[in-house]
């Protein structure tokens, strides 16, 4: 892995500012990080995981914890500018009042709480940091920012785009007769759409299948229901992104998640990669039973009677 591969954020500046926080980001979008690092050991890290490790990405929170290592954390950015490795410095801003509330509410002391009052504290680390300030990329004001903003400041600073537009939209299909399930964003039933097992050709078939697939999707309920399924999807993924969500999670269900569930999130997920949507299909169902058969606790030819609306294939 060369340098050019390698890129790493420091996360500094004042004490209650929200370094935490913005690690939990970090971590969300993929990033490996620690926390606390002592500034003269940036070199030795940067060195060791750009050889060793598999990353890409890293992000570091530092801060000086005492006047003794100013000197540290300004030698380890220096180090960095002369390096081969991407980096972003992003110094956390925040309000003097809100910094002593925080303070408060956490019953932490400053960590320059020797220097007399929090104020004086807050201003001595101003007066302290204030050459890191000037070299940082990024100074966020984290004043009022709520957790998921912070999260989508950082994004849209680190890595270029709204965390919108990186979300992953996982569809996953389900039968509702083994349980709705409890890990869903959105939920939509699809049992309103042609039913093919009672077409006794495709009884055994699943919607990942074209006859199958055609069957559920050629139909005017069909395509007019695709269409606003996936418009109103395209249009709540910004939202959810704005709420700092990586992950937008919708089950699909049917009676049995063999046939219909199975067609139409196969179509969702080909719709929305087609406009540039980050997305996975899965079929809960389908998986479930190939495991189950593949270790011998369903047996191969079993019957399907999943898909019937409630009714058994005796009484039809």
């Amino acid at each position: 892995m060369s340098g050019s591969d390698v890129s790493f954020v420091v996360i500094t500046g004042l004490s209650g500012a929200g370094k935490t926080q913005s690690m939990k980001a970090l971590e969300d979008l993929d990033f490996f990080c620690i926390d606390n690092l002592p500034p003269s050991l940036l070199p030795q890290l940067v060195e060791l995981h750009a050889g060793a490790a598999p990353h890409r990405k890293y992000a570091v929170a530092m801060d000086v914890r005492g006047k003794e290592y100013f000197g540290h954390l300004v030698d380890a950015l220096n180090w960095l500018a002369r390096s081969e490795y991407h980096y972003t410095v992003v110094f956390l801003e925040c309000r003097d009042s809100v910094l002593v509330r925080r303070f408060s509410e956490t019953r932490r002391q400053h960590p320059l709480s020797g220097a007399g009052s929090i104020y004086d504290s807050i201003a001595l680390e101003r007066r302290v940091l204030a050459p890191i300030r000037e070299r940082a990329h990024i100074v966020l004001d984290t004043s009022d920012l709520k957790p998921v903003e912070l999260k989508a400041h950082l994004h849209a600073a680190v890595m270029g785009t709204p965390v919108h537009e990186m979300m992953v939209v996982d569809v996953f299909s389900f039968g509702f007769k083994y349980g709705a399930p409890i890990d869903a964003d959105i939920v939509f039933d699809v049992r309103f759409l042609p039913n093919p097992f009672y077409v006794r050709d495709l009884r055994a078939t699943t919607g990942m299948e074209p006859a199958c697939a055609t069957y559920v999707m050629d139909s005017p309920i069909a395509r007019s229901f695709m269409e606003t399924f996936r418009d109103l999807i395209l249009s709540l993924i910004p939202y959810y992104g704005k709420e700092g969500k990586g992950r937008l999670t919708i089950g699909i269900g049917c009676t049995g998640g063999q046939h219909r569930s199975v067609a139409v999130a196969e179509e969702l997920g080909r719709q929305l990669a087609q406009r540039g949507v980050r997305s996975q299909v899965r079929h809960r169902e389908i998986t479930d039973r190939k495991l189950a058969v593949e270790s011998g606790l369903y047996p191969d030819d079993a019957g399907d009677e999943c898909d019937t609306d409630g009714k058994s294939e005796d009484n039809e």
